[in-house]
């Protein structure tokens, strides 16, 4: 009987190893530095665990080689995410954005359905492991742990990436595959917080809008994403945020972000409602002009920032002024100043170099019967469930260990 080795027991590892154990004759230990399996797995979706989006594709992927990830993305798509985990008991509901989630909105949920199948399935899951090195040996390869050697014919290595340390994010699968040849790219976190200039964030802190944000290298476009956007003290989260985050973080303080607070509308259309509420209520004070159109808070921020006086009557305003709060509500532009780090990632952007893997099984090119999936290759998806969905889709590939 042959035996495989994963190292990482995360949502691409779990995979893997369900994979192999379909497999006769086939010996599967998965290897896990935490205490248990899926700790991450179990902050993603804000606890809620988005396992995928039905709407994935190769647009939704990034890294030096993007078209790296389409190969396994086609041979496990979000329906076979979904058939699978239907087929382990997990009940689950699709939002119209495309998110899935489980049906009882609780993590933990998808966590045990995977942890019972590991067990049904004879995986020998040895948590509290860490694997300090990886050596070609006889054919296979020695797994060297703090618990002993581990001898294995194949070996998945699946330890996840940088971010978000306090869950399990580590850098020790870069350095394994180091040793034994693979390079890496440079990394990046990605979708986490935007760190901005603070003199108006400050004040904001807590307000969410609906909003289009878009990130700029000068007067060129790099990242542009719709939906929620919250103000934190040091500068903008949410979906918004997650979304440019990949681009804002390789950009630092040479990106602009410009905010349009009412994206549905067109600057001809906030125009005439501006002008309306003037001349509808003029002796209201010009503090309230975005009164019923945004957030309080926000609309008195946006009239500091059209350097309009907040105390003046709205009847007194002039065109120019009616055009400078258009301006300040479709154009609000904030400095960048970087990034949160990886610690509060979500995902690691960037990776082991996909030039050096097999697309269509997860092999390396040089170390027969060894296998890399997940967040550890330079492949990062958007923020909605598209990173899980490749973390199956490799993991499944890997898992069927060269098959």
């Amino acid at each position: 009987m042959k035996t495989a080795v994963i190292i990482g027991g995360g949502a691409s590892g779990m995979m893997a190893a369900l994979t192999a154990a379909e497999k006769e004759n086939i010996r599967v230990i998965l290897i896990e530095r935490q205490q248990r399996v899926g700790r991450k797995l179990l902050a993603t979706g804000n606890g809620r665990c988005n396992l995928t989006n039905i709407y994935a594709g190769p647009a939704n992927y990034h890294g030096e080689q993007p078209g790296f990830a389409d190969f396994a993305l086609e041979k496990f798509t979000p329906q076979n995410t979904l058939d699978f985990f239907a087929a382990l008991g997990l009940v689950t509901v699709t939002e119209d954005s495309g998110r899935v989630y489980p049906l009882s909105d609780s993590a933990n949920s998808v966590v045990d359905v995977l942890r019972f199948a590991l067990d049904e399935r004879g995986v020998e899951v040895r948590c509290g492991v860490s694997v300090r090195a990886l050596f070609k040996k006889d054919g296979g390869y020695t797994v060297s742990t703090d618990g002993g050697d581990v001898y294995a014919d194949y070996v998945v290595v699946a330890c996840g990436g940088a971010a978000g340390e306090k869950l399990g994010g580590v850098m020790d699968g870069y350095e394994i595959l180091k040793n034994l040849g693979h390079k890496r790219t440079r990394l990046y976190p990605s979708l986490v917080q935007l760190i901005t200039a603070s003199d108006y964030p400050r004040a904001l802190k807590g307000v969410r809008a609906d909003a289009r944000l878009s990130l700029f290298c000068g007067d060129e476009l790099m990242a542009e994403s719709v939906g929620e956007l919250q103000f934190t003290e040091k500068g903008i989260s949410g979906p918004v945020s997650f979304d440019v985050s990949r681009a804002a973080a390789v950009l630092g303080e040479e990106g602009r972000l410009s905010v349009d607070f009412m994206r549905n509308f067109d600057e001809n259309t906030v125009r005439k409602l501006l002008t309306k509420r003037r001349d509808s209520f003029p002796k209201l004070e010009c503090a309230e002009l975005f009164t019923g159109m945004l957030h309080n808070r926000l609309g008195r921020m946006l009239i500091k920032y059209a350097r309009l006086n907040p105390s003046t009557p709205l009847g007194s305003l002039k065109d120019a002024d009616i055009e400078a709060a258009v301006s300040a509500c479709k154009g609000f532009h904030l400095p960048l100043c970087g990034t949160e780090g990886f610690d509060k990632a979500q995902v690691t952007a960037g990776g082991i170099k996909t030039g050096g893997v097999d697309p269509q099984t997860m092999q390396s090119w040089f170390m027969p019967n060894l296998f890399i999936c997940g967040e550890l290759l330079d492949v990062d998806g958007d923020c909605g469930g598209f990173n899980l969905q490749w973390a199956w889709a490799s993991g499944r590939m890997a898992g069927r260990l060269g098959e």
